[in-house]
């Protein structure tokens, strides 16, 4: 019976990715039309990024400056690894490893912004040293509403800073031990037995993907309020959409690749079709991303006002408050 079932498979769906001529020369006047328009778009996401650095590098100081470059990256680098898998297949787990490992670094430097912009970690301790912090935020513990606030101190600003930085060291090096054990035959994702190394790399990285995601989140939602003037609220979105994107979407496009879901096609077999799909829809999502995020970090924003400053706004805010009270009242 399965010599009969191997028997009915296209030959083509049991082989390697293809190779770039072959992409080449299987495309109709439709699919280099479609190749065309993603490479010009991939293209367009890189030259936009590179004029956004030198408008950034000239504008705005130092080490604001390096961060908001890192952030705009995300989605050029995402779409340029993208391009460069959709033309050669069989480079496709270098270019997803690429594009993870940046991103990995990006989600670092969304929380290092976000302390940035209360003018560093020095100014946002004194600003927030004795204030009780949430905790009770996604990823980790959005369903854990008994969880006490906790006091922001040195050694939580700490925890809260290396939470995030771990995902970007830990993510580099299981990516170049995944591509050496690739090399030698070892790391296979169409492996699912408790045997193999996918099975075992994929969930912990998975683990440090959400472990990172809460201090981020802590930050957000326990400052917010301070930077909404500063359009963090849309930034920290387009972080969280690239992510979804990048991470979410393409796991279940490779899960519907290895279940059969999506078909073979040849000379693509459907891991392949796959990883090429989820490519072509990643140029187009991280084109639409790049031009948002120019229009958000190009804006020049005004400095964020002190403590003091608020506490005064806040103080004759309540005065007013009382005057029209005991003015009505009379």
């Amino acid at each position: 019976m399965e010599e009969a079932l191997n028997s009915t498979i296209d030959p083509a769906c049991l082989q390697e990715p293809p190779l770039a001529i072959d992409v080449i020369k299987q495309l109709d006047l439709f699919g280099l039309c479609l190749y065309s328009m993603l490479t010009f778009m991939s293209c367009i996401s890189l030259l936009l990024y590179l004029e956004q650095c030198v408008y950034i590098y000239k504008k705005l100081p130092y080490p604001k400056k390096s961060t908001i470059i890192w952030i705009n990256g995300a989605a050029p680098v995402i779409a340029t690894m993208a391009c460069f898998g959709m033309w050669i297949p069989r480079a496709v787990m270098f270019t997803d490893m690429t594009s993870n490992c940046y991103f990995a670094v990006v989600v670092y430097k969304v929380l290092v912004l976000m302390i940035e912009e209360f003018g560093g970690s020095d100014v946002f301790l004194k600003r927030f040293s004795g204030e009780t912090f949430k905790i009770s935020t996604g990823p980790c513990c959005c369903c854990c509403l008994c969880l006490p606030r906790v006091p922001m101190s040195r050694r939580m600003f700490f925890l809260l800073k290396m939470g995030a930085l771990q995902y970007a060291i830990l993510k580099t090096v299981l990516t170049v031990l995944a591509i050496i054990l690739w090399t030698n035959g070892n790391f296979d994702l169409s492996d699912l037995e408790i045997t193999g190394t996918a099975i075992w790399i994929n969930p912990f990285i998975g683990v440090l993907t959400i472990i990172s995601l809460w201090p981020l989140a802590i930050v957000f939602m326990n400052t917010n309020s301070h930077l909404r003037s500063l359009n963090i609220v849309p930034k920290y979105a387009m972080y969280q959409l690239i992510l979804v994107l990048s991470q979410l979407q393409t796991s279940i496009i490779n899960i519907l690749a290895l279940d059969g879901t999506i078909t073979c096609a040849p000379p693509f077999s459907s891991q392949a079709r796959g990883s090429m799909l989820s490519q072509q829809m990643m140029i187009m999502e991280m084109f639409i991303i790049t031009l948002i995020t120019r229009f958000l970090y190009r804006r020049t924003y005004d400095t964020l006002p002190s403590e003091a400053h608020d506490n005064d706004h806040n103080a004759r805010a309540l005065s007013l408050q009382d005057g029209g009270y005991v003015s009505f009242t009379k």
